[in-house]
């Protein structure tokens, strides 16, 4: 039988030195082994875990529910934020409401980038979005997020050093294997009828796609935020106010060539 990975996260009630090894421990006389270990959070473990069957995390967690040095708050098959939060010692941060929108900070540009590679490597329609003011590291990531999951990437709208407006592509981009990225202000403020045609052949494409001010592109589109099936917001420091006339005067200027790397 193949092994199966599961997740599990404790929260140390009584911290004593030994409480890492007597877990690690017990996983061993249980025959499970430990792929991955950190904190992922003040005052709590979190553990990538590799399994034959169900029954040793039956055995598990009946044994924990005994402990009274810590208490179980995740025992499960893992998802891509557990992995992350292994990765990295810390949770993306989720919105409370809309469980499809993510927030970064600029520090967390590591974070971000593996998390949107992890999107990018799985495959079938994936359309994201991405929101966040000028310079603040949002196609740099998108970039860097699409070479580490070894995708090619395209601009089919965006004012990455210059501005970019598509109307074709040619036969060979017409690969699921690409990151199709646009930038919604430019495409819906600046392109004609025939940039409008190509988008809608891109999003119509099983393949990732991310676009950058996904409010300002179902403004003006037929497309809705319900399309989208992540929408990461990127902020300076978590107080940030994502304002769209300050981006869309940025844009402005950017014609003139006085505009900033990123947007």
């Amino acid at each position: 039988m193949d092994r199966k990975e599961w997740y599990l996260e404790y929260e140390i009630q009584i911290n004593r030195p030994g409480l890492l090894g007597d877990v690690s421990s017990l996983l061993g006389m249980l025959s499970i082994n430990i792929i991955s270990i950190n904190g992922v959070d003040d005052g709590r473990r979190g553990l990538l875990l590799l399994v034959k069957d169900d029954e040793q995390i039956a055995r598990l967690e009946s044994i924990l529910a005994t402990v009274e040095t810590i208490k179980v708050t995740k025992l499960r098959e893992p998802k891509l934020r557990d992995k992350l939060a292994v990765r990295h010692g810390r949770y993306i941060q989720r919105d409370a409401d809309d469980k499809k929108t993510f927030r970064f900070v600029r520090d967390e540009l590591g974070l971000l980038v593996d998390f949107m590679a992890e999107l990018f490597k799985q495959e079938g329609h994936k359309l994201v979005g991405i929101r966040g003011m000028p310079r603040v590291g949002k196609t740099e990531s998108v970039v860097a997020a699409s070479v580490c999951a070894n995708k090619k990437w395209l601009f089919v709208s965006s004012t990455l050093l210059k501005q970019t407006i598509r109307n074709q592509l040619i036969k060979d981009e017409y690969n699921s294997n690409n990151i199709f990225i646009l930038d919604g202000i430019v495409s819906t403020q600046r392109a004609d009828e025939r940039h409008w045609q190509l988008v809608r052949e891109i999003m119509r494409l099983s393949a990732v796609k991310v676009i950058e001010h996904p409010d300002i592109f179902v403004q003006n589109s037929e497309y809705s935020l319900e399309d989208f099936d992540y929408i990461i917001e990127l902020r300076d420091n978590p107080n940030q106010e994502i304002t769209y006339e300050v981006i869309q005067k940025n844009h402005l200027f950017s014609d003139s060539g006085f505009g900033g790397f990123d947007y």
